[in-house]
């Protein structure tokens, strides 16, 4: 009988919104990048929020509490900016907007569950952030930033809806994923050392920069006319493109 390996889970620093009222599904379905009026109770999807241009303004998870009330979750910098944003916006919108107090925690690998700490084996941040970049998932402030596109990122395909409803920036996203292509993407490099900033080199010619980066292993820009089984050079570090399943 094999022994069944418990889940790893890691607390996760978060700011939350509350968007309620009659109008908050009209009105979040108007303003992020994916389809919340299809969630069921209970259900969450991940969203964007985003400049007329596409630029990112804040990476979303949005929850469904009930059919007029949701939980926005963002990174704990980028509460207030979301708050203000939809507030700005709101108009003649009934719904109420708000910041909350929860705690969120991270399944690696799995779910992110809200308030209630889910059983498993806590690891410290360090190895937490080894698996985000193991899984090849970009980062606010490390991958993520407001000059990024999100099809940069591979957001457009975890992120956003193209069957919903307009959206600001949701004009350049659709250009960009139907007649256009990106000149870079995030990729994970496998690497024995490397840090942040580091200039990613191809045949002597700078083609990406390291953005996040743990001994073995690095997240970076790199252009999308780089081969996948090149060989690259990370300072003086012999690297190459890991290539990872598409993520859910």
């Amino acid at each position: 009988m094999v022994a069944q390996t418990s889940q790893r889970i890691v607390r996760r620093p978060r700011a939350f919104v509350g968007v309620s009222g009659p109008d908050a599904a009209d009105y979040l379905q108007r303003m992020v990048s994916n389809d919340v009026e299809a969630l069921g109770l209970g259900e969450s999807c991940n969203a964007l929020l985003l400049t007329p241009k596409a630029r990112i303004i804040a990476p979303l998870r949005v929850l469904r509490r009930a059919d007029d009330d949701f939980l926005l979750l963002t990174e704990p910098e980028l509460g207030d900016r979301v708050a203000a944003e939809l507030t700005r916006m709101r108009f003649a919108a009934k719904c109420q907007i708000a910041s909350e107090e929860h705690e969120s925690w991270l399944v690696l690998g799995g779910d992110e569950v809200i308030d209630d700490r889910p059983e498993g084996d806590e690891v410290t941040a360090e190895e937490a952030e080894r698996a985000r970049i193991e899984a090849g998932i970009p980062r606010w402030g490390n991958e993520l930033d407001e000059t990024i596109l999100p099809a940069e990122a591979g957001l457009d395909e975890t992120h956003v809806s193209f069957t919903k409803g307009c959206y600001p920036g949701q004009e350049p996203i659709a250009r960009l994923h139907y007649r256009g292509h990106v000149n870079r993407r995030v990729r994970v490099l496998e690497v024995a050392e490397a840090k942040p900033g580091d200039e990613i080199e191809h045949d002597g010619k700078t083609v990406g920069r390291v953005t996040s980066a743990v001994p073995g292993i690095a997240l970076g820009y790199v252009r999308t006319a780089v081969p996948d089984d090149a060989e690259l050079s990370v300072g003086g570090e012999t690297a190459r493109l890991h290539l990872t399943p598409a993520r859910p």
